[in-house]
Formats: C-alpha cells, structure tokens, sequence
C-alpha cells in the first residue's frame, strides 16, 4: 500500500537519511526500531508531508506521489498518531472530535463518536474537557478522529510511552483490528517487544541509513545488534543507603488537582534515596510530583522540604529539578532554540550577546548527544533529543530530582545512560523520585517503590521486598489494604 524508495534528506551538510528504503502491505503491521537520532523522525515526518525530501520516491497504491504538506498526506490517507497529543486540551472531547471538519453536525459527530468508541472498546464522556483525559485517554481520541478522517495508512510514533499497561492492551487490539480491516500501519518504537508482539516485518535504521530489514519472528540479539553500534551495556544503578536527613515530607496532604487528587498523603523521603511512584494515569502520582516541585500548593496537610515549610505551601527553588511528562507544553519552549533555553536556566545577570549560550549548547549537544544544532528549537527536535535538552537543564548536584516518564521516548542504551547521567547530579544530600508506567524501570533503579490508588498511597516498601505480582495488585486496587513497610 505504501513504499519508500531510496530516500534521502539533508540538513544543509548534515545527512539525516541516505537512502532508506521501506514497505508496508494492506493489513500489515512494520516495525521501525533505531536509537534516537537513527533517523525515524525524519522519516515519518516525510511520509506526513511536514518536512520535504531530498531524493527518492514515495508510491501509495503503486503510483508516484507528492507530499508538500498535511493535507497532501491526509488526501491519499496517511495519518500520524504522535507521542505528544495534537489536541485542544480547553475543548470537549466532541469538539476535538470535529476539529477541521467543515460541515460536520455535533450531533451527526457525537453518533460516530460513540460508534468507533464503542467497536474499539473506548469509553468517552463527550462533554467533558480534554484536559481532564489521561496521555492514553487522549492518544485514543486522536486515534478514532484519525480513523474517522479516512486513515488508511497509520504511523504510530512511540504508542506506548507513559500510558498504563490496560491502555496498551487497549491500543493493541485496536490495532490488531485495524490490521484486520486492512489497514497499513507503520509502528515507529524502541521497544522490542512491542514489535515481537505486533509486527509482521521490522526496518532497523542506524545513523539514516537501514541496518537490517526481517520478517516475524524476530530474533532480538540480532535487532539489537543492528540498532547500535555496539550493544547497550545494562550496569544495575547505584543503591545508596537512604541518609537521616529528610528531603521531602508530606505530612496528611490534600489536593483534587487531577482525576483523583491527593487524599491524605503522608510520607518521607530522605538524602540519598530514588523513590518510584507506580499507579494508573491519574490515581495521585502527577499530584505529588507537582506539590514536592512547588508548583501546586497543598489544599490541606503540610509540605516540607529540605527541613523547611514550602512557603505558603508552595514554593519553587534552584535545588529541585523537574522533568514533566508533557515536554514542550510544560518542560520547553517551542519557537525558542537549544541557546536560548540554555540563556533561561543560567543564574545571575547576563549581558546577551550573539554569542551568549553558544558555549553551554555546544556542550550540551556533545555531553548529551543532542541531534541538533544550538539554534534547532525544540519542536524541531525528536522526542528524545527533546528529552536529552531537558536533562541538560538540570544544574549539577541538585538535591531533589522529580520526574514524570524521566526514559519517554528513548531507546535502551539512551535509557541507561539517561540513568547515569541522574545518578551523577544527585548530590550526596539529594534524592530522585519518579513516576513510571514501567514497571520494569521502576524495580530496576528504584530501591523503593511508592503505589497510588485512587488518591491514596496504599503500597510504600523497598523493591527488594515486593514483586511485579505485588505492585501489579497494588495498582488495580487489589492489595486488600495499605501496606506500608520501612523504606
């Protein structure tokens, strides 16, 4: 249904693509795996008219066609389902629905919403706001207006990253569906099993051009081998032994920021500690992060940090760094530059120039593997490079680390060494807490893991005293009763 033939995309001398080529048959599923920087984005965002060719062909059906813009790729019935949502978050779910429909009657609109709802076991409220809706819940929404669009020809960009594991399962069937149907669907990830599980051929690309090309069943050693050059080395993380000093206390903590808020949160995290919140979308760990940050004030309870009340209950400071789950809505500043973000994060006063922030943005982009320039901006950049900007923003020894999905996005050598990179910049009287919907990342670099449910902590206990089973029973609400063990 669609091919890429020998193609090919420059930055001015930069190469980003050298001849890759590709296909993907009606009621087929193809994999695109790589690190980041490999060239995926590009690709993808060639295919979905935004960004234009430097040679090669595009053939849809068996016939040549031209993809200048959007439109061009929405009129042969290509759609593109990307890791951050493209809604509105003020409207209704029924008014996204419509959105760039020009004859679409909200009744007509609200009967094929609960249709395509309905066949893909999605449930929706259509009156209510999207900005009430979790990642996974949006990603779904995105995913019924594209089908309803005509998509025949689905790119998905890394599907998966930071929705539960039932909303995969969710995403999963429907895709299997829409393979039955007929669809084309080319799934763009990093993780491997993903592809085990969904794909019926892979393309690996490495630095722009194809590494390996195979058809089901995969063998992973050989994936791996072909997405890197050389293959990622998985060190267990540092365990240090949790200190005296409190970073963070919350003490009977109330909010209803969110769909479940905060209901009577009390716990203490101390220097030296990394601490991993588990728990569906919107069960109290987005809440949490952004009280610890001092970017949401407590309703009730108290809040201390580094031994002292937040001000007014809130409160931000130099020594905690936040890496939220919405990079450019919350963690970057689309139309500004790597330069330019890395002017915003220096202290004190500075005398601009052409030149201020040169230095610190090259050395971001060697230090952190940026795949980009100092005057790329970061809409311009992956999923993952915008990633590795943001951990290139937090100051050196800084005591509190709090993040959202802190690996969104990257592959696993990129991962582990995202992980190297945090250990080393939390001081000795710091500590890390993030939230993850994986489960695996969780038991592997946390040496205590905190569950929410509904609001509530119901499961705070070293990892090394829990299992997946334990923590899989605490996140549906099975656990019985809080179980809170001495961290």
């Amino acid at each position: 249904m669609i091919e890429l033939a020998d193609i090919s995309k420059s930055f001015g001398k930069t190469p980003a693509l050298q001849g890759v080529s590709l296909s993907a048959g009606a009621g087929s599923i193809h994999g695109i795996v790589g690190e980041n920087g490999a060239g995926k984005s590009t690709l993808m965002k060639i295919l979905t008219g935004f960004t234009s060719r430097s040679g090669g062909e595009i053939l849809c059906r068996g016939k040549k066609i031209r993809l200048n813009t959007p439109s061009d790729a929405m009129r042969f019935g290509i759609g593109m389902l990307y890791q951050e949502p493209l809604d509105f978050p003020q409207l209704s779910i029924l008014e996204n629905f419509m959105a760039g429909k020009a004859a679409f009657a909200p009744s007509q609109a609200r009967a094929e919403l609960a249709r395509l709802a309905a066949d893909f076991g999605f449930v929706f409220h259509p009156d209510h706001k999207v900005e009430t809706l979790t990642v996974g819940e949006r990603q779904q929404l995105e995913l019924l207006r594209l089908i309803h669009d005509g998509t025949r020809i689905l790119i998905l960009d890394e599907p998966t990253t930071g929705i539960s594991e039932r909303q995969q399962k969710q995403l999963f069937a429907a895709l299997r569906r829409l393979k039955a149907y007929g669809a084309a669907i080319l799934l763009v990830s990093h993780k491997l099993e993903e592809v085990d599980s969904l794909c019926d051929t892979v393309t690996v690309l490495r630095h722009g051009r194809v590494a390996a090309a195979m058809r089901c069943p995969f063998d992973r050693q050989t994936l791996l081998q072909a997405m890197f050059d050389s293959l990622p080395e998985l060190l267990p993380p540092a365990q240090a032994t949790p200190g005296q000093e409190p970073v963070i206390e919350f003490d009977r903590v109330v909010s209803t920021v969110g769909r479940a808020g905060l209901h009577e949160a009390t716990i203490t995290v101390r220097t030296g500690e990394v601490v991993g919140l588990a728990g569906m979308d919107g069960s109290g760990q987005a809440a949490f992060l952004k009280i610890a940050g001092g970017f949401l004030p407590p309703e009730s309870g108290r809040v201390r940090r580094f031994g002292q009340p937040l001000p007014d209950g809130c409160g931000r400071s130099r020594d905690v760094a936040f890496l939220p789950a919405d990079r450019l809505a919350e963690g970057l500043l689309p139309g500004m530059t790597l330069r330019e973000h890395h002017i915003l994060a220096k202290t004190g006063s500075i005398l601009l120039s052409a030149a201020t922030g040169q230095d610190s943005a090259r050395r971001a982009i060697d230090d952190f593997n940026i795949k980009g320039q100092s005057e790329t901006t970061a809409e311009e950049l992956s999923g993952g490079n915008q990633q590795r900007l943001l951990l290139s923003l937090i100051p050196d020894k800084v005591r509190l680390i709090l993040m959202e999905n802190p690996t969104r996005g990257l592959d696993v050598q990129s991962a582990a060494w995202t992980w190297q990179q945090l250990h080393r910049r939390k001081g000795d009287d710091g500590a890390i807490i993030f939230a993850s919907p994986d489960l695996e990342e969780i038991m592997t670099q946390a040496a205590r893991v905190v569950v929410f449910y509904d609001g509530r902590i119901i499961l705070d206990t070293p990892t090394a005293a829990t299992s997946y089973h334990e923590i899989s029973r605490a996140i549906i609400g099975e656990a019985g009763r809080s179980i809170l063990r001495p961290a």
